[in-house]
């Protein structure tokens, strides 16, 4: 059968333009009223009224960068009733699926902005810096956004990706020895491809316990995560804690600036003054989102993931797909690990991926499966961690052990709380087998 033939008898249903249900519209539209009136109430109406914020879009010494001044209680009454506007209109008419989880972290976002405007104006005027916050934002997001492209690869094939942190665990062991090894900043662009190599072969391992054996999934997830956890605590412990210098000392990646678009005011220090790996992680947004959704390849890859069954009828070979993405997934992954040392720390520590792996399988879950949704997710998350900082140094009243917590809860209010039911992949998780 042709390749041609065989792609003509497939039809997935597009679920992006249809509406939320009923129970998620209400339940989502209704909190964004309470946070609205929480914004405004609580967060405007507590400020003086001569009490101004200060956003500094830019560092000290920038003087063409100006710094923003907002009037604190004006500024805030009107986001609280920008929130509570769209929260009416989310229960009234709702917004379509592909664009909730965008719609909700805006709204978040605004929220969050109307938070740093209290903070700042209650504090006499405090600057508050934009940039360098979205900075850190950025850097905390790139690698939970590539273990969540992982998990979307991994699910929209049919199998279930709960070893994304093992992946990536496993990843920044092997980019930091092989960064090591070979010295330089050439030893550590090699380190990103060792990587992918580690994460990959971890990946190999999921795929043949998963598909050819038909191991439950969720249960070969958790257990390969605990085994990535044990050998690389092993083989740090036996190798490189030893032998520091030679073995586990890889050389930072140096930022990269784009030529003219790294010297725009604001944008360029935020997205155009990074590493390779966070260029990489640019590059593979694009990429899944154009070959799930705009290529042969995903249509067989969502194929797999729906209708294994109807699939396999029309020709396409279900098992080798599922093979191919699961194995990309995972390399996907240890290059996300590989950011943990050669991206950013510069050495491999036990267990430095500190949970990431599963804030970003929330995040493929949040986002819907979709790589665009997956990322506004990622950064949700990441911007709250990057918060913590901040919200310690101006706001002494809320415990460090409480803002500590706070990505955490907001991952489980994102998953549990405000997205309400979801619909994975028909067939993930489920083995596949010709009769």
């Amino acid at each position: 059968m042709s390749t041609a033939t065989a792609d003509e008898g497939l039809v997935i249903a597009p679920t992006h333009a249809l509406p939320e249900s009923r129970a998620r519209r209400i339940g989502s539209g209704t909190f964004l009223i309470v946070l609205g009136v929480l914004v405004a109430v609580f967060l405007g109406f507590t400020l003086d009224s001569s009490a101004t914020a200060h956003l500094r879009l830019g560092a000290p010494d920038a003087a063409h960068v100006p710094t923003i001044v907002l009037p604190g209680r004006i500024s805030n009454v009107v986001i609280g009733l920008i929130l509570a506007v769209v929260g009416i209109y989310q229960i009234a008419v709702g917004f379509p699926r592909q664009r909730f989880v965008p719609m909700l972290s805006t709204c978040l976002g605004l929220a969050t902005l109307g938070f740093f405007i209290w903070m700042s104006a209650r504090g006499s005027g405090a600057e508050i810096d934009v940039v360098g916050l979205f900075v850190s934002t950025i850097a905390l997001t790139v690698p939970l956004i590539l273990g969540a492209l992982s998990g979307i690869l991994c699910e929209r094939s049919g199998v279930i990706n709960i070893a994304i942190e093992g992946q990536m665990l496993f990843g920044a062991w092997a980019s930091a020895l092989i960064g090591s090894i070979i010295g330089s900043q050439f030893g550590s662009a090699v380190g990103i491809v060792a990587g992918a190599v580690a994460g990959a072969l971890l990946g190999a391992m999921l795929a043949v316990f998963a598909i050819r054996y038909a191991v439950n999934q969720v249960v070969l997830g958790v257990v390969l995560n605990v085994f990535a956890a044990g050998m690389t605590g092993y083989l740090y412990d036996a190798f490189m804690q030893p032998h520091t210098e030679s073995l586990n000392n890889p050389a930072i990646l140096n930022p990269i600036n784009i030529p003219l678009l790294s010297d725009i005011p604001v944008i360029g220090p935020l997205f155009f003054q990074a590493n390779l790996i966070v260029y990489i992680a640019y590059v593979l947004i694009a990429v899944v989102d154009i070959w799930l959704f705009r290529t042969r390849w995903g249509l067989r890859t969502r194929a797999v993931g729906e209708h294994p069954r109807a699939a396999d009828t029309v020709g396409i070979k279900v098992l080798a797909m599922r093979y191919r993405n699961v194995i990309i997934g995972g390399a996907i992954a240890g290059v996300g690990g590989a950011y943990f040392t050669v991206g950013s720390v510069g050495q491999f520590q036990k267990n430095i991926t500190v949970g990431d792996g599963f804030i970003a399988l929330a995040a493929v879950i949040f986002g819907g499966w979709k790589p665009i949704g997956a990322l506004w997710a990622a950064l949700l998350f990441g911007f709250t961690t990057a918060s913590q900082t901040l919200i310690s140094q101006y706001v002494s009243f809320i415990p460090s052990n409480g803002v500590a917590m706070l990505p955490y809860l907001v991952t489980i209010l994102a998953v549990a709380g405000l997205i309400g039911k979801v619909t994975p992949p028909a067939a993930d998780g489920q083995p596949y087998t010709k009769e």
